[in-house]
């Protein structure tokens, strides 16, 4: 693994897939007045400066940690990197993570529009009560396998996932499968159904008025196996479709061979969005309960 000087880097204790990269405090504090130069209303209309604060993040590395952020993302045999602070502290809040989060989305590549948010980001909250109608707010509810991305027009290549707060959680962790470990994945990828077209809608809160037609299953260059599907979201157009679809879920859910981690509060994940899925176990019954999280997914830079 490369070294950088003021990071960490090393595999995951779940899984080799996964890359952890700790920021010492010397780069933290480094990136505090870079940071500080533009507000997130600045952030939000003015493209440019996101481009901007990711540059002083990877200037800091004599430009080695968008080369390896890249790598690891693109690398079948990854995939996935876990970033945060060495050490968390005050000076972490939730304005700075933000900033850091698009800082690293704008080494790997162009976020699109999120038109849930109306900006390139989304924060949402997961809460003990919810009248939303998707399981992303539903505390209580196990949140199937899935890739993101399967219900809009635009190439959804990568997603980052950062927590901003967490209190009184007690369950909630995230579960990851890599396609190369699913124990079903060759099965499934042989029937013909799973690269049929299929018809991908979404509920109001996605803000998305049109739907989009594609398989669950493709094919990178070098011919291996890429998936894009969530549950919630395909309209099956016959019984063939419907039971596909329902041996996909169930084959997920039983694999062995999911990892199940936590991702700390102030730590960013990234992970490539064609060979990853990604669910979420139910949190404990807690009315305390208060999760922050933000979200940015977009295309590789294409140079």
């Amino acid at each position: 693994m490369q070294k950088i000087d003021g990071f960490e880097i090393y595999s995951h204790e779940k899984s080799n897939r996964i890359i952890q990269i700790n920021i010492k405090d010397e780069i933290l504090e480094k990136l505090i007045f870079p940071f500080n130069k533009f507000d997130l209303t600045a952030l939000e209309l003015k493209p440019f400066t996101r481009f901007t604060i990711a540059k002083s993040l990877d200037d800091l590395t004599n430009n080695k940690l968008s080369l390896v952020m890249n790598s690891i993302v693109k690398d079948r045999a990854t995939g996935c990197f876990v970033l945060g602070p060495k050490n968390i502290n005050s000076k972490i809040n939730d304005q700075f993570l933000v900033k850091l989060s698009t800082a690293v989305a704008h080494l790997i590549g162009n976020p699109n529009h999120d038109a849930m948010a109306g900006k390139y980001y989304a924060r949402f909250h997961v809460k003990h009560e919810d009248t939303s109608d998707s399981y992303l707010r539903k505390a209580y509810k196990n949140m199937d396998l899935h890739t993101d991305g399967t219900y809009v027009n635009e190439i959804t290549d990568w997603l980052l996932m950062a927590k901003l707060e967490e209190k009184n959680a007690e369950g909630g962790e995230t579960a990851m499968l890599h396609l190369d470990d699913w124990e079903h994945c060759e099965s499934l990828f042989k029937d013909p159904v799973g690269r049929e077209n299929f018809i991908w809608g979404s509920p109001k809160s996605k803000n998305i008025e049109y739907k989009v037609e594609h398989p669950i299953f493709f094919l990178d260059k070098q011919g291996r196996p890429q998936i894009s599907y969530i549950d919630q979201f395909p309209e099956p157009k016959n019984m063939k479709q419907g039971i596909f679809l329902q041996r996909l879920s169930d084959c997920l859910e039983e694999s062995f061979n999911k990892i199940i981690t936590k991702l700390p509060v102030g730590f960013i994940m990234v992970a490539n969005n064609y060979f990853w899925l990604h669910g979420r176990k139910p949190f404990k019954e807690n009315k305390e309960l208060s999760r922050e999280l933000l979200r940015i997914r977009g295309s590789f830079f294409i140079n």
